[in-house]
């Protein structure tokens, strides 16, 4: 058996992990090993959150899309590149260029956006370029530019871990970027004196180390920063050097904050907090030198974005707390490589190399050096503008790669509606079946994680090496290979003649060096000679790197000097305003939205990985329990929530984690995995005006309970149609077929084995069990010994199977006799039913954590000490601890 192992970086969150890929093979087989935390990588140093630990659970041929299909009907590579290149000719010659348009992802590499880009904006003439990244990072983009005059973060990981003031905005980091939260929780330990003070709607896991939760009014962020200025300005904590030499606009912006949050109470009432909190807030802020602002999608999702990042980055300006260790305003990207895109110009309103449109001679410059025939001279479309286009008839044919539009998008309905109408969606992607290759009539296999070779940009600017370790499956293609060969037949052979993605990132280099004498922010001029052997042997790097700074650069704006055209940082006037939708009678609902701990984006890929489904298992809505006894919904229960745009069924959680008058959903769940549950669903395309990112965040809507109802749970080893369930939710599970489902009545024992046993592969023998006083039944079936099916079902909503029952459907499993008698108790005696999973990494449920709490394991580390929870990646020890002060309340009383 041999080993081979390369060093690479994790595809899921903007961190940035690295990560041991390794491949076990001998004369027969080869074996993918479970994936290790790269410890010499500066993003993690060995550690990783439980997706990036299941990566390898996730590298599986299931579903794959292997080879291209035209219009339903599997084709070679050169018919499906001969019918997109001759479709976007005939559009693009008779109704213009911006017929056209690519609709990217946060999820490609540097060098497949790089040639997306020049094809495009250089080659066919069209800036219709826009990505998923715009519904992450877009007003924080915008923000940084008016401040700095460049798209710049200016911190690393290190003033997360140095700063002795840590404000998090919009941010629930244990669950959405679980490394760098643990490298705080490890800072603050090591240094007590270090404040966290955490601004969110809702209490969430992340509120588990704040010294300081301020639970804002939804949308309210501007004004926390708008009083924080004027209140630091009134305590006398100003940098007037700062201000007075390298900065403008200082007081235009004050004189709004004055006018906008004249005092404390005011903006307090704003926001929903109490005065206290708001002025404890401001005294640490302004005693404490070493602040960091650490924000992400709360901020960015917003019709106000771009003014809430300003409103942060003003108080940065005004304290002259940046370019120095352990400060700064800095925005966590949500994607692997949504920097990397914004480098090479992968959003409608940019160019290349950080150079936009409106920059004074920046367009003759790009065209001049990619030798471009047709430049695209203005602004495209950004995304929601881009869909509502292709409705309207404008844009004729889009590519996306790399994401799923028909669920991250807001107000699904017109999404479809938009793809119905396209002459041509062409569609590269890894999965054959997901809500958007739907309405492809051409569908391009792509390349996965453990196949892609190239380079991502992560949160704090770090280049890093994404390298493959597998051959492409079947017939998949590298998304830079499919659009060049595209780009050749359009005539256009020689500009996209490369040998390999080594050549494209040198390009790529060469291009943010041209003409550029320290001009422009984004510089990797060292690497615009790199050969194929130094790229391939890249180490993570910081940009810049020139000849000047050949190992990068950490921290941005040390010598105080910003890409502005007279050097100088720019203060905005900020006027906080609430989200554009304000509640209704017929709306009484605030709707937020979020991510949950182990799933990743629309789950093609997490939703492979067994472990990631033990956690939350089914979409939730988040309710307060005033308003769920106010509506008579019981936790666990199927509840409608709806909007103007559509609606959704859901399971309620009924928690005091979200407020009276405010829900929570989150995003991930497709018609893949669930029949109803998509949360863009109820959005509406509301988004910022400067940068088009949509108002995810926010959303009116209204509750409904499902009366009636009966709750099952159902595994099979066969995949299940369950067209007359008025709910299901499908749970990826190591054998069979897992799915908890509702019927809208009674279901009678006779029409289950009616309707399953004709679903099944083979004939039934019934195992049966019925409890008059609940209501409840439960089925097995069973042919030559195995089993085929399980259904139970109950009134009550809380019906799951154990991970023994579905063990069972293993095909090498024969039941034996107290297997048999214990199909339908759910496990035998012998076996321990360890409840809920709350640890993923080492699979410890709510029952084991609870029996050692019992045994005296009255700590988070107690309790890793014995079973391991909590051990790994961390990301559940906020849960175990609330376990654990739950336990001992309960004891007391």
């Amino acid at each position: 058996m041999s080993v081979t192992t390369v060093q690479t970086t994790c595809p899921y969150c903007g961190v940035g992990c690295g990560v041991n890929l390794s491949c076990s093979s001998n004369a027969t087989n080869s074996t993918i090993t479970p994936v290790t935390g790269d410890q010499q990588h500066p993003a993690n140093f060995g550690r990783l959150c439980v997706k990036g630990s299941s990566l390898a659970q996730t590298i599986t041929s299931d579903d794959r899309l292997i080879v291209p299909s035209v219009y339903g009907e599997a084709s070679t590579w050169d018919n499906a590149t001969d019918i997109i290149s001759q479709k976007i000719q005939e559009v693009t010659t008779k109704y213009g260029p911006d017929a056209f348009a690519f609709y990217l992802s946060g999820q490609i590499l540097t060098e497949d956006y790089y040639v997306a880009n020049k094809l495009a904006k250089g080659y066919i003439g069209t800036a219709n370029v826009d990505t998923n990244s715009r519904l992450c990072m877009a007003s924080a983009v915008v923000g940084y530019k008016r401040a700095f005059g460049s798209d710049t973060v200016p911190c690393n990981y290190e003033d997360l871990e140095c700063c002795d003031l840590l404000i998090m905005v919009g941010s629930n980091a244990a669950w959405t970027h679980p490394v760098l939260y643990q490298r705080i929780v490890a800072a603050k330990a090591q240094r007590p004196h270090m404040k966290v003070v955490v601004i969110d709607p809702r209490r969430t896991a992340t509120c588990d180390i704040a010294d300081l939760h301020l639970a804002i009014t939804p949308g309210s962020d501007a004004a926390i920063f708008s009083y924080l200025l004027q209140a630091t300005g009134k305590k006398g904590f100003l940098d007037q050097d700062f201000i007075a030499s390298h900065t403008d606009g200082f007081d235009s912006a004050l004189a709004q904050a004055k006018a906008s949050t004249p005092d404390l109470s005011s903006a307090a009432k704003f926001c929903g907090v109490t005065e206290d909190d708001l002025a404890l807030l401001c005294d640490w802020w302004c005693d404490t030198d070493k602040s960091v602002t650490f924000y992400s999608q709360g901020v960015n999702q917003s019709s106000s974005g771009v003014d809430k990042c300003n409103a942060i980055i003003n108080c940065h300006l005004a304290t002259g707390r940046l370019g120095k260790p352990g400060t700064g305003p800095f925005s966590i990207t949500g994607q692997p490589n949504a920097m990397g895109g914004r480098e090479v110009g992968g959003l409608a309103n940019q160019l290349a190399a950080h150079m936009d449109f409106a920059t004074l001679g920046a367009q003759d410059l790009v065209q001049r050096f990619w030798q471009a025939p047709n430049m695209a001279t203005e602004n495209g479309l950004k995304a929601v503008d881009m869909f509502q286009a292709m409705e309207e008839g404008k844009i004729k044919v889009i590519w996306i790669m790399s994401t799923n539009p028909m669920v991250s998008l807001p107000n699904t309905s017109q999404v479809k509606r938009a793809l119905e109408k396209c002459e041509l969606v062409i569609v590269s992607d890894i999965k054959a079946h997901t809500d958007t290759t739907k309405y492809a009539d051409i569908l391009l296999p792509a390349t996965g994680w453990s196949e892609k070779d190239g380079t991502v940009t992560n949160s704090e600017r770090r280049i890093s090496r994404q390298r493959g370790l597998l051959s492409p499956l079947g017939e998949a293609k590298h998304d830079w290979q499919a659009i060049c060969e595209v780009a050749k037949k359009l005539g256009h052979h020689d500009a996209f003649d490369y040998s390999g993605p080594h050549q494209i990132f040198a390009e790529h280099a060469a291009l943010s060096a041209f003409e550029n004498n320290g001009q422009r922010d984004f510089n990797i001029g060292a690497f615009q000679d790199i050969t194929k052997t130094e790229y391939d042997a890249l180490l993570p790097i910081q940009w810049p790197v020139t000849q000047s700074s050949p190992e990068g650069t950490a921290r941005m704006f040390v010598d105080k000097h910003f890409f502005t055209p007279n050097g100088r940082a720019k203060f905005i006037p900020i006027e906080p305003k609430l989200p554009v939708a304000n509640t209704t009678d017929q709306y009484p609902f605030t709707l937020n939205t979020g991510r949950v701990r182990d799933q990743w984006h629309t789950m093609t890929r997490t939703g492979d990985a067994a472990s990631l489904s033990q956690h939350i298992a089914q979409p939730y809505v988040e309710i307060h329990p005033d308003d769920a006894k106010k509506h008579d919904i019981c936790d666990k229960t199927l509840v409608k929530v709806y909007s103007a745009k559509g609606q959704t069924l859901l399971k309620a959680k009924v928690t005091e984690a979200t407020a009276p008058g405010s829900l929570f959903v989150p995003i991930h769940w497709t018609q893949q995995f669930a029949n109803a549950s998509i949360v863009s669903a109820l959005i509406p395309p509301v988004v910022d005006a400067l940068s088009g990112q949509p108002e995810s965040k926010h959303a009116r809507a209204a509750l409904e309970p499902i009366k009636n109802a009966t709750y099952g749970s159902l595994i099979s080893d066969t995949q299940l149609q369950l067209d007359d369930c008025l709910y299901w939710c499908k749970v990826t599970s190591d054998y069979g077929h897992r799915y908890e489902v509702a019927w809208p009545e009674t279901v009678s024992i006779e029409s289950l084995k009616q309707t399953f046993g004709a679903r099944s592969s083979a004939p039934l023998q019934w195992l049966e069990y019925t409890n008059p006083f609940n209501s409840q039944i439960r089925l097995a079936g069973i042919h030559d010994n195995q089993l085929k099916i399980v259904i139970y079902l109950s009134e009550a909503p809380d019906v799951s199977t154990t991970d023994w029952l579905v063990s069972k459907l293993s095909p090498t499993q024969s039941l034996s006799d107290s297997e048999r008698m214990a199909l339908l108790v759910g496990q035998p005696v012998d076996v321990e039913d360890k409840g809920e999973i709350v640890c993923s990494c080492y699979q410890v449920g709510t029952k084991q954590i609870s029996q050692a709490i019992k045994e005296g394991a009255k700590t988070a580390e107690a309790l890793g000490a014995k079973l391991k929870c909590g051990t790994n990646c961390g990301s559940c020890l906020p849960e175990l601890k609330a376990i654990v002060s739950s336990n001992l309340e309960e004891a007391k009383s």
